[in-house]
């Protein structure tokens, strides 16, 4: 083999990294193929030969460097990375060949979930909670009365996207389509609470609820909740949010006067309360109805009466993925998790 420069051992190799074939690089550098060939098997023995068809624009570079931005959050879409791309190095590719790159690096698209936000006090709150309540048994969290409320809408009460299976071939149809009204449709807030016997006293939340309507929920029904099961007040412990009417003087005075234990509930915590769960358990019953309520006084009918007819078994459910949930908080060392 003829002795070759520095500059073309080395544009040789770049070329590999790229890529291109043996043959396409001898003709770019006007040079023998057997000549690259000595220098792939030298110098990049891991490269395979060409399987034919059209060369991938995208070095291996290219790709790990792709990933890496996908990985680690710099990036969210295709169409991100074709742009990155292209200023970076001037390479230009669709976003079919990225989407097909990402898949065979084992990357699948996945709808975002929505989730609040963390900032790194909430972080350490979360973990300084699951550190503290790691050792708590399914028993321990049968004691806690779970509390909540939540928006249910008219139409779409869950407010979830709806999936639909669809032969290429077909026309759309009524199944297919997730019908929106363009004025919204109306919705209205309630209140629950979920206990290991049961689910507790449940009511419709009117016009905005300031910490003096708290207090009056908590009268009417968290306390005949108590009642109803029987439950010792000395052992309950009960269990609501951050929010300011929660935290209210007026909300903490009740809870004292009334000797009930609250549960020291760390903040944008809904992955760790299992109520969240009922919530949606509730949504998807009230999404099986064949028709939409004619009005918010119809919807709070049906809530009533799906409310009524959840089983104990599925509060137990729920409140036993109690440990779950604080592991999955200690994994994450505080961070999302899967809940």
């Amino acid at each position: 083999m003829k002795p070759i420069s520095e500059k073309t051992r080395n544009n040789i190799i770049s070329l590999l990294d790229r890529g291109l074939s043996t043959h396409q690089i001898a003709i770019q550098l006007g040079i023998a193929q057997s000549t690259v060939m000595k220098i792939r098997k030298i110098s990049r023995p891991n490269i395979q030969n060409s399987a034919g068809g059209r060369p991938t624009k995208l070095t291996e570079v290219d790709k790990r460097n792709l990933v890496r931005m996908i990985t680690s959050g710099k990036a969210d879409t295709a169409t991100q990375l074709v742009r990155e791309l292209k200023d970076t190095s001037e390479t230009e590719v669709s976003t079919t060949t990225i989407r097909r790159m990402l898949k065979e690096a084992g990357l699948k698209s996945i709808t975002k979930k929505k989730k609040p936000r963390l900032l790194p006090s909430h972080i350490r709150q979360r973990l300084n909670f699951a550190i503290g309540h790691q050792h708590w048994t399914v028993e321990d969290w049968k004691r806690v009365i779970w509390s909540d409320e939540t928006k249910i809408n008219r139409i779409g009460a869950s407010d979830g996207r709806k999936w639909a299976w669809k032969r290429p071939v077909d026309q759309l149809g009524g199944q297919h389509i997730q019908g929106k009204v363009k004025f919204g449709g109306g919705s209205l807030m309630m209140w629950g609470c979920m206990t290991a016997k049961g689910i507790g006293f449940a009511c419709r939340i009117d016009g905005h609820m300031n910490a003096e309507g708290y207090t009056e929920i908590l009268d009417n029904y968290l306390l005949p909740t108590i009642k109803y099961y029987k439950l010792d007040v000395g052992q309950i412990i009960f269990q609501h949010d951050n929010d300011p009417k929660h935290t209210s003087h007026a909300a903490s005075k009740w809870l004292q006067d009334n000797e009930i234990e609250t549960l020291d509930w760390p903040p944008q915590s809904p992955d760790l309360s299992p109520i969240e769960h009922l919530w949606r358990y509730l949504k998807k019953k009230l999404d099986e109805y064949e028709t939409e309520p004619s009005g918010i006084l119809e919807l709070w009918e049906r809530i009533e009466k799906e409310w009524d007819k959840i089983p104990q078994d599925v509060c137990i459910k729920l409140i036993e993925s109690m440990p779950g949930r604080i592991a999955a908080v200690l994994k994450a060392r505080g961070g999302y998790t899967k809940f």
